[in-house]
């Protein structure tokens, strides 16, 4: 049975996981979060570019990975190109650089098309959990658990957190829409 307390925390991961896709949509600065799905195979095993060196954006257009062990640059360039991310590594000594190639138009219209569809999916996430806890809602009516006006003012309570989510999940795509928006 799904109760309230489970209903908000499905629609609190929906908006945590949209959180965290967004932040992998191409803005037009270099951003970090880019190369959060970079995996480079370092002692045998694949692990994650965070895990392994440091990121950082010594201009708005280019990130600079610097890795803790230098022998792992050439496997972190490779592990770049191989993610086919759109951006061409250049390996310099112990570091590896990334200019981050300025949008055009039809890019910045792909991006925004990909944070629409990853704000609906969030949306009919955040719709399941809402009709998991009303079927719950009314089998508990049909049983007699709760009266007919505990039923309308818990299906009210589970809109209003509805309400509320979808809310938080426009407001997060409206931000990002501005970023990749902006020049």
């Amino acid at each position: 049975m799904t109760t309230q307390k489970q209903a908000e925390a499905k629609m609190q991961a929906a908006i945590e996981f949209l959180d965290h896709e967004l932040k992998n949509i191409r803005t037009g600065k270099a951003n970090p979060a880019i190369l959060d799905g970079v995996k480079v195979d370092v002692y045998g095993t694949q692990m994650r570019l965070h895990d392994i060196a440091s990121i950082s954006v010594p201009e708005s257009m280019q990130l600079l990975i610097t890795p803790y062990d230098t022998q792992n640059t050439g496997a972190i360039g490779k592990a770049i190109e191989k993610a086919n991310l759109g951006f061409q590594p250049i390996v310099e000594g112990n570091v590896v650089r990334i200019n981050v190639p300025p949008m055009d138009g039809t890019q910045r219209q792909k991006m925004i098309k990909a944070c629409h569809e990853l704000n609906e999916q969030t949306k009919v996430k955040i719709r399941q959990a809402r009709r998991e806890r009303n079927d719950t809602l009314r089998k508990e009516k049909q049983s007699g658990e709760i009266s007919e006006d505990d039923l309308k003012h818990e299906e009210k309570v589970v809109q209003e957190h509805t309400d509320k989510y979808c809310d938080k999940s426009d407001a997060l795509t409206k931000k990002k829409e501005e970023e990749v928006s902006s020049i």
